[in-house]
């Protein structure tokens, strides 16, 4: 090698080094920046308050029980005028909330439709980030048939020490001690025909509570949603339910369960074919208390609402063709507009329009 030609290497090595090490350091401002500018839209913005007037949708949880890629624990975000609700609180809705934009220390109330676990295992989460992200000096409370308070007991037994040690490290100013943990608000069961007022706000939010099928989960009930011209029922999990068709007559939007009995049945079938005896029979008890996509769909038909989206989606749905087979039926059943919602899907419905 000429020395001419080793000078011509170690020069190229040298502006190779200080152009990756300009990158490297350019790299880091511009990713600082990058931080700098989300954590200032995360803090003074909302995906759901900047809204217009009315009832604004946000599922936060679109799955079931089993792992979905798509579809989080049920959880259903409600903005209601100013106020902004949860209906139930399943596993990573409560960070999802936030991942959607919506600020999680808005939240003035859950509502539990039934304490299965893909319902209520994020309450304890959701108290948490309310708590710290909103400074809130009362506990979260939390709507619900008589077995809330056994619920609601328990994760604050869960959460006492994670408590403390936030007051202890952060400060009473950013947490306030009688701020952690939940609050209960248990309400009688309805009966059948029965609509019960949940909560009521001075500027025309009513929130109401109605019994559904879900056997043998005997304290079970889904939400109608008012406010102004607009009106939301969230059915929680139930069997074809008469008792929801009547009241959600008219509404807006209906949000119902859906599971698809023909995969089920196929999943059990895999699961025997491997011996797997416990997921065969859980895959083939599911269906008797759930309702299927086409059963939504003709309690939508039947209740005339103007839009369904089916959430709770059980089975998971990884690839598309799957979604083609679980809503097979549906149209037929169902004139209006179908969504089946994944983790993100927002329904807005403007007061007045």
């Amino acid at each position: 090698m000429t020395a001419g030609r080793a000078w011509l290497i170690a020069i190229a090595v040298v502006v190779v080094l200080a152009g990756a090490t300009w990158f490297a350091l350019r790299s880091e401002t511009m990713a600082f920046a990058l931080l700098d500018r989300t954590v200032a839209q995360n803090l003074t913005s909302d995906a759901l308050a900047e809204l217009p007037d009315g009832l604004h949708v946000l599922v936060c949880g679109a799955g079931g029980p089993l792992t979905d890629i798509s579809r989080s624990g049920s959880c259903v975000a409600v903005q209601a005028g100013e106020h902004l609700y949860v209906v139930d609180a399943g596993t990573n809705g409560a960070r999802n909330i936030g991942r959607f934009g919506v600020n999680v220390g808005r939240v003035e109330a859950v509502l539990v439709t039934h304490a299965h676990s893909d319902h209520i295992d994020g309450l304890g989460e959701l108290g948490v980030l309310r708590w710290a992200g909103g400074g809130h000096a009362a506990p979260l409370p939390v709507h619900g048939p008589p077995v809330v308070s056994d619920v609601v007991a328990g994760f604050n037994l869960a959460y006492t020490a994670d408590a403390a040690y936030r007051v202890a490290h952060h400060g009473e100013a950013v947490v306030p001690a009688s701020g952690g943990g939940l609050l209960a608000f248990p309400f009688p069961l309805p009966a059948d025909g029965e609509l019960t007022t949940v909560l009521e706000s001075g500027d025309g939010v009513r929130i109401s509570a109605f019994r559904v099928s879900h056997p043998p989960v005997s304290q079970a009930v889904g939400y109608r949603i008012d406010y102004r011209d607009r009106a939301v029922v969230v059915s929680g999990d139930t069997a074809k339910s008469a008792n929801l068709i009547h009241h959600a007559q008219g509404v807006d939007l209906l949000l119902h369960e859906a599971l698809a009995s023909r995969m089920t049945a196929r999943i059990a079938e895999a699961a025997d074919a491997v011996d797997a005896g416990g997921p065969a029979k859980i895959m083939r008890d599911v269906p008797s208390y759930h309702s299927t996509p086409v059963e939504a769909a003709e309690s939508a038909a039947e209740a005339e609402v103007g839009h369904l989206v089916l959430y709770h989606i059980i089975p998971p749905l990884p690839i598309a063709p799957m979604e083609h087979v679980f809503l097979s039926g549906v149209a037929d059943a169902y004139t209006g507009p179908v969504t089946l919602a994944t983790d993100g899907t927002l329904i807005s419905l403007p007061a007045g329009t």
